[in-house]
């Protein structure tokens, strides 16, 4: 009897112990399950700290300074004040940024076309303007679409378009729109070839003459499909963007431009400068 009572102690104290290490390993792989150890392979492995990139922002510099290029808007004609968009976004950017912004110099020229502003870049000076440049603001094209077709020439009011129709076919407006759109890829390429770091800022298209009837779809499909052609070739570089103008004129012609019915009037250009400044800060 007393054999048999301590083969049964015996095996009871085995179970106890077999049962304890049983729990003992339940509760170390719950604990494991829960907070993995660093040499864990099941562990997800720790995310590398992102490297913060430089904002090569022109907003970011101390001082930023700001070269104009390109036709008659870039120059300001039309603006009684003198200022076009170009001393206007000088203004507005120093206000919106509280730093010191300059105009290097303002390159525009009356008439000007992308077929003309090509080789000015090659020009020492300008090249010299544009190096020195944070900000370059660019305007061409209104020139290779409206001056093709004779119109801001006419001095037309606006107000009529019979003799339009009679002196010229709405179509004209677009037979220079496929050369003069690979112009301007190659101006916005050669500018960014000459100052990779500036920031490049390209003046949309407008209609001028959508207020006259039969010049209005012709001259909206010709803008439409300028802009649209700029916008292919700026959406591959990351320091450039276009600036839309199109819907500040669209309805506010009479209000907008000057008595020339082409160039912006002062609150044109404005508008066009607060368009430039909202885009680059």
């Amino acid at each position: 009897m007393n054999s048999t009572k301590w083969i049964w102690r015996i095996v009871s104290t085995i179970s106890i112990l077999a049962t304890l290490l049983l729990l003992a390993g339940f509760v170390y792989a719950i604990k494991d399950i829960q907070n993995p150890q660093a040499g864990n392979e099941l562990a997800a492995p720790s995310a590398k700290p992102q490297e913060n990139t430089e904002d090569k922002s022109p907003v970011t510099k101390k001082e930023i300074k700001i070269a104009a290029i390109g036709d008659s808007l870039a120059k300001g004609t039309g603006d009684n004040s003198g200022m076009g968009f170009a001393r206007r976004t000088v203004k507005e950017l120093s206000t919106d940024t509280g730093k010191k912004v300059t105009l290097l110099n303002n390159l525009g020229i009356n008439g000007l076309t992308t077929t003309g502003l090509l080789p000015k870049l090659e020009e020492r000076g300008t090249q010299y303007v544009l190096g020195q440049a944070d900000i370059i603001l660019v305007s061409i094209g209104g020139n290779d679409l409206f001056q093709g077709a004779d119109l801001a020439s006419k001095g037309i009011s606006g107000t009529s378009s019979t003799a339009t129709g009679q002196e010229m076919d709405p179509k004209d407006l677009l037979k220079g729109l496929p050369k003069a759109s690979t112009q301007l890829k190659a101006i916005l390429e050669r500018i960014h070839a000459i100052n990779p770091d500036a920031w490049i800022v390209y003046v949309g298209l407008y209609n001028p003459f959508g207020d006259i009837e039969d010049l209005k779809i012709p001259g909206n499909q010709a803008v439409a499909s300028w802009n649209q052609a700029a916008l292919g070739s700026i959406n591959k570089n990351s320091n450039m963007n276009l600036v839309p103008t199109f819907d500040l004129f669209q309805h506010n012609l009479d209000k907008y431009l000057s008595s020339d019915h082409f160039h912006p009037n002062g609150d044109g250009y404005q508008q066009i400068a607060e368009r430039i400044v909202q885009g680059i800060r």
